[in-house]
């Protein structure tokens, strides 16, 4: 098992420097980082709200210290819910030009191959200084939008200010308890007012989603596996699950960056903005369509596309994850694009939203400490930090970084599937075909969630076809998995 760790981790190093990653900090970074000192207890300046006294809370997962947003709601007038989200003022240690800042300029993003995790900053600031961990003073910059009875969302302010993490929430355990599944949290019972906190925000979050499907808002899911090492060894593979304290966050976040874009093109400042374009391969889309009865309009339309992923899923929920898989390929991937204001946008067909950008994880991706540095130019009076050229660069370099970043994590996934696997070829498994073409015909299992290749009869398979597989062979240092088709499961 030694061997198997040191083997895997090796791999995920050498993974990262071929897909152009720098992913050992340099001396200069790590000098540079060890010169900052945390403000456990920050003096309130001119120009900052101290709002520490709010109920802060986040909610991410169970192993996360880079703490990038904390969430505070508050019942407004006539069924109006007013939304502040704290973002880490990550910009006030991380300076433009700094040698923290070229080398995170450089890999523009955290990396999460499940085995080690590659921060996008070093440990002793993501996880630490700019941390919102709870116990401590933290800079920050506060969203403030209004979620009106209806879900729609009315932009407010954006100012600097100083809060502090009351409770540091774990996906699953709050997704459980919103959906009735188990009680009420420990550390939900032990704060006083947070339960009724929580149930506000999940009912907010419910409004936002609502109306964004309305709008024609896709819902998709797609199964990735996570990988689970106790740190020695690849112990399981597990389908990271959509739940409601994931709802909650995600639309909070949607509506936050939403917000940003008005900001600053109020404000007239040109930016970056995240989009998915309207889909290139919509006829193929169609085509997947049709295969299961659902005519879909000659022209791309959002709100038939949501329409027909809704009924599917409640349908046929088994493989709706393939169905979801197949749309977002044939959508096209996002990017990030330079915007300036009075111009046309081309919007996130994705989210049903014209104007919208990343700014919410600054700790994880570089895309966001740019923005936050616009914010601030506007919130200081201070000339704007990036010119239009400079926009550009950055938003083609960050597309290519996030792409990278995510075949370095699919790559490790196929690694430690491989891994887990190898002790059990020769074995049978239960699986669904999710791709068939020339390039090959791949299955993914059902147990453990791996993908993999049939390299033994598999001609006739169809994608989305329930299939009994052999494993013939793994080979981790390639993320290679290899299957022999033998029956169609229904033949059982």
């Amino acid at each position: 098992m030694k061997e198997q760790q040191a083997d895997l981790k090796t791999i995920a190093w050498n993974t990262m420097e071929r897909y152009g990653f720098s992913p050992r900090f340099p001396p200069e970074v790590i000098h540079e980082t060890s010169q900052l000192s945390p403000e456990r207890h920050i003096r309130i300046k001119k120009g900052v709200k101290d709002l520490r006294g709010l109920l802060w809370s986040s909610i991410d997962n169970v192993d996360s210290e880079d703490l990038d947003q904390i969430e505070f709601v508050k019942e407004g007038n006539n069924g109006e819910v007013l939304v502040k989200v704290a973002i880490s003022d990550v910009d006030h240690y991380v300076t433009k030009r700094s040698h923290i800042d070229r080398h995170a300029g450089h890999n523009g993003t955290s990396v999460y191959p499940g085995i080690v995790t590659f921060h996008m900053l070093p440990d002793r600031l993501c996880k630490g200084i700019s941390s919102l961990l709870p116990g401590q003073d933290c800079h920050a910059i506060i969203i403030e939008y209004t979620v009106l009875p209806d879900g729609e969302v009315r932009p407010g302010n954006i100012y600097r200010g100083v809060v502090r993490n009351k409770a540091k929430l774990v996906y699953e355990e709050i997704g459980d308890w919103l959906e009735g599944k188990t009680p009420v949290p420990a550390t939900v019972a032990d704060t006083e007012g947070l339960k009724k906190q929580l149930k506000l925000q999940n009912e907010t979050a419910i409004r936002l989603r609502a109306y964004r499907r309305r709008q024609g808002a896709l819902d998709l899911e797609t199964l990735e596996a996570q990988v689970i090492s106790d740190g020695k060894t690849v112990t399981d593979l597990v389908i990271q699950e959509q739940n409601a304290a994931r709802c909650l966050i995600e639309e909070f976040m949607v509506a936050a960056n939403g917000t940003i874009a008005s900001f600053l093109e109020d404000e007239g400042l040109p930016m970056i903005h995240r989009v998915v374009r309207v889909p290139k391969y919509w006829e193929e889309i169609r085509l997947v369509a049709a295969k299961f009865g659902e005519k879909l309009p000659a022209n791309p339309d959002a709100k038939s596309l949501s329409s027909f992923l809704t009924k599917q899923r409640e349908t046929d929920p088994d493989r709706f994850p393939d169905l979801s898989l197949t749309v977002v390929k044939l959508m096209g991937s996002g990017e990030y694009v330079p915007f300036i204001p009075g111009r046309r946008p081309i919007g996130h067909f994705a989210l049903a939203v014209s104007d919208y950008t990343h700014g919410t994880a600054p700790n994880r991706r570089y895309v966001d400490l740019i923005i936050q540095r616009l914010i601030k130019s506007v919130l200081l009076g201070t000339k704007t930090p990036y010119n239009i050229r400079e926009l550009d660069e950055r938003a083609e370099w960050l597309s290519g970084r996030e792409k990278a970043a995510n075949k370095v994590e699919r790559f490790m996934r196929k690694s430690a599937a491989a891994v887990l696997l190898k002790p059990r070829i020769g074995e049978v498994f239960e699986g669904f075909v999710t791709g068939a073409s020339e390039k090959g015909t791949y299955v993914r299992l059902v147990n453990p969630p791996a993908e993999g290749r049939v390299m033994r009869k598999e001609s006739g398979l169809k994608v989305g076809q329930k299939v009994i597989v052999k494993l013939l062979k793994t080979d981790h240092l390639n993320g290679h998995i290899d299957f022999e088709y033998l029956h169609d499961k229904e033949d059982d």
